[in-house]
């Protein structure tokens, strides 16, 4: 869907601008800031902290309902807790009013947009809805452009393939005193992470049989279609062939659908800047190859490509803010499947580097082609900082379940600095070690390394991939397969696939771009 404009005269706001496209599928929410008024919608939704007071706009919704707002929530026992809300009908002239708890702490940028993300799941998806931002207990400018944020990351949705939906248009206003200032953060920054987002929730869901590498690479071109000092290659069978990446073409073999090198170089910077390198693993779909998976759960490697959308989603955030930044994202794409043709256990592959891989299982297949997807980047761009990310062990998902992506890199200060920037961002992770034993564990009989050797798989993961990152070149290995599809959902990311990486990737680039 394309651009809607957002019609006023029903409302008084005094400004207004839809803030994002809508993906396919997905009905069309037009995203608008305004003066604060109590007044301008049917259904409201206001705040309240732990003290049970109301203050500002909520005060002002109070009066309007002549006392009866704050007698409700008196009856209702409603504490103010941090995310927890309570629906009330009645309170003439309003249809309804939310209200949603925030706690006794001063609130930061991730709280904010997890209450966003808590009035996404608390409003009536059917109805247009005023939130009422003021008097907030937090030292963060602009607090209602943060709120919006965590709404358009609570609020999405899949159901391109539901034949029974009903796409409904709806208006969400953010009423404060910094409408402009909101107004602008979102229009030129914030907005475009939420679309970063989407796109990679989107990738992640569609279905093997319609995801393809050349599929992905497409959406790619499309996403960045327009993009200013955007430049996207796509690498196809023969440009692999003639650069010698025999592990990517391996692994992508065994399939209908030929392995892509997907390449998106963002130039914010003078051109002499080395860039800031994010390489994702993109398997569209793993069947685990001729190291078949089970049954059980196998749908689900149709998000075995989180980390190339993830890598996809972070550029075009970065791209679209205009950050004073070089960065490159490189997209490993293949799909692995068993077939006559396919490589087998014992194979031995000669990778980009000339290092060869003495495959143990066609299942650890992220490891190999993420091999050549890191020489490339570091022969063709010289990185200062090279990140690869990927959906790579169930280890990582063991060790740290759901809350946690896994970061393994040989730096340890570098891993407590991406501790700090994933906390803010709202996207965990911890480390996990990677140590000389790791490396040693890796060595072949018959090849210089063999792909897996037990446990602990996350860290022999990444020391696979170590082995063909430069020794003094900065790096960070994120697996996040524990993290990338969530069974429950949480205020920022519904059930699904999460998108996550995109908002944690666009963060460490800020930091990095902050230090220029």
């Amino acid at each position: 869907m394309g651009l809607k404009s957002l019609i006023i005269g029903t409302t008084s706001l005094s400004a207004a601008i839809l803030l994002a496209t809508a993906p396919a599928a997905w009905a069309e929410t037009s995203f608008a800031f305004g003066t604060l008024s109590a007044d301008t919608q049917d259904h409201v939704t206001v705040f309240m902290d732990a003290d049970g007071a109301l203050s500002g706009a909520a005060d002002e919704v109070n009066d309007k309902t002549e006392g009866r707002l704050e007698q409700a929530i008196e009856d209702a026992g409603f504490k103010g807790k941090f995310g927890k809300s309570i629906q009330l009908y009645g309170m003439a002239p309003f249809t309804s009013v939310t209200v949603i708890g925030t706690g006794d702490e001063d609130l930061s940028v991730r709280q904010l947009r997890d209450l966003g993300g808590h009035v996404a799941g608390a409003s009536d998806n059917d109805a247009s809805l005023s939130v009422m931002i003021d008097d907030l207990n937090t030292d963060v400018e602009v607090a209602a452009a943060q709120i919006a944020m965590g709404y358009k990351l609570g609020s999405y949705s899949f159901t391109k393939y539901k034949t029974d939906h009903k796409d409904v248009d709806r208006t969400v206003a953010f009423h404060s005193d910094d409408t402009d200032e909101a107004k602008s953060l979102f229009d030129s920054d914030l907005g475009h992470v939420a679309k970063g987002v989407y796109f990679a929730r989107d990738m992640g869901t569609e279905p093997g049989k319609s995801m393809y590498p050349e599929k992905f690479a497409q959406d790619v071109r499309a996403l960045f279609r327009g993009v200013a000092n955007v430049r996207v290659d796509v690498l196809d069978l023969d440009d692999m062939e003639r650069r010698n990446m025999g592990a990517l073409i391996g692994v992508g073999q065994g399939s209908v659908h030929d392995p892509r090198l997907v390449v998106v170089s963002y130039t914010g910077a003078a051109r002499t800047d080395a860039p800031i390198a994010l390489v994702g693993k993109g398997i569209t779909f793993d069947t685990g190859g001729i190291s078949l998976k089970p049954n059980t759960g196998q749908w689900l490697m149709k998000s075995d490509l989180s980390g190339a959308a993830a890598v996809a989603g972070a550029v075009y955030s970065v791209a679209k803010r205009g950050a004073d930044v070089n960065v490159v994202g490189v997209m490993a794409m293949a799909e692995n499947m068993p077939a006559s043709d396919a490589i087998r256990p014992g194979d031995v592959l000669e990778t980009m580097s000339g290092k060869t891989i003495e495959v143990m299982s066609t299942d650890a297949e992220g490891r190999l082609i993420l091999s050549d997807a890191v020489t490339y980047v570091q022969e063709e761009y010289d990185p200062r900082l090279l990140i690869d990310i990927a959906t790579l062990t169930g280890s990582a998902a063991r060790a740290l379940g759901d809350d946690y992506g896994a970061v393994v890199t040989r730096d340890w200060e570098l891993s407590q600095h991406m501790m700090h920037i994933g906390k803010a961002a709202g996207e965990d992770v911890w480390p996990l070690p990677l140590n000389d034993n790791h490396y040693s564990a890796i060595k072949s009989d018959i090849a210089d390394i063999k792909s897996t050797a037990g446990s602990p798989g996350a860290s022999i993961g990444g020391a696979v991939i170590g082995t063909f990152i430069d020794e003094d070149r900065p790096w960070v290995h994120l697996d996040i397969a524990g993290v990338d599809w969530l069974d429950k959902g949480i205020p920022t990311t519904p059930k699904g696939h999460a998108g996550w990486g995109v908002r944690f990737l666009d963060a460490v680039v800020r930091d990095l771009e902050a230090e220029e």
